[in-house]
């Protein structure tokens, strides 16, 4: 009897210490890495963009791989086509050179903020719309909006006609409120 007691004592334990573990920031911080934290920080601050949404949207576009090239030609960590890049370029008067380093972290997480922050502009900050209009396009999502077949809202989320789309504004959301609270510490002082 007794070593059975030992035992279920050091099974508990055992389990104990996992779900400790689990639970550490270490642990969730290892199972969602960021990387480029100064470039991010520097472009939320510049731009006045919520730098877990910044984190969200590079995790769903590249996975942090500043390399990543899409089969449309999105180019960089936040996936920014070459075109779009240009017209950041000249809206916000960053050097024309910066197209020929739109794979350097810095240049693309600054476009792909601008980009962010105008399409918090153009939907009076509407969060979803935002990311919407990040995956399919502002115009798709303003006619869905003029049309009433989305209202912009989390609840009707199942109304977004792009199916790719609604999953992305899903998984923005969700990696979104995971970095807010594995990295609190760390960028609470820019939201």
């Amino acid at each position: 009897m007794k070593r059975l007691s030992r035992r279920n004592t050091v099974f508990f334990l055992c389990l104990l210490v996992v779900f400790l573990l689990l639970d550490a920031p270490a642990t969730w911080k290892a199972m969602y890495p960021i990387y480029y934290k100064e470039e991010i920080r520097k472009s939320s601050k510049q731009y006045n963009v919520d730098p877990y949404l910044i984190m969200a949207i590079i995790q769903i576009e590249s996975k942090f791989d500043k390399h990543r090239i899409s089969k449309k030609g999105a180019i960089g960590l936040m996936q920014m086509m070459p075109t779009t890049a240009e017209w950041a370029i000249q809206k916000t008067k960053i050097s024309p050179m910066a197209t020929e380093y739109l794979d350097e972290p810095d240049t693309n997480i600054l476009l792909g903020t601008w980009y962010i922050s105008f399409l918090h502009e153009m939907f009076n900050d509407n969060p979803y719309a935002v990311i919407a209009a990040y995956n399919a396009g502002p115009g798709n999502v303003k006619k869905w909006m003029q049309q009433g077949t989305w209202d912009g809202t989390e609840e009707h989320l199942s109304r977004i006609p792009f199916g790719e789309t609604r999953h992305y504004v899903q998984r923005a959301l969700y990696y979104k409120h995971r970095y807010e609270k594995i990295y609190a510490d760390e960028f609470s002082s820019l939201k």
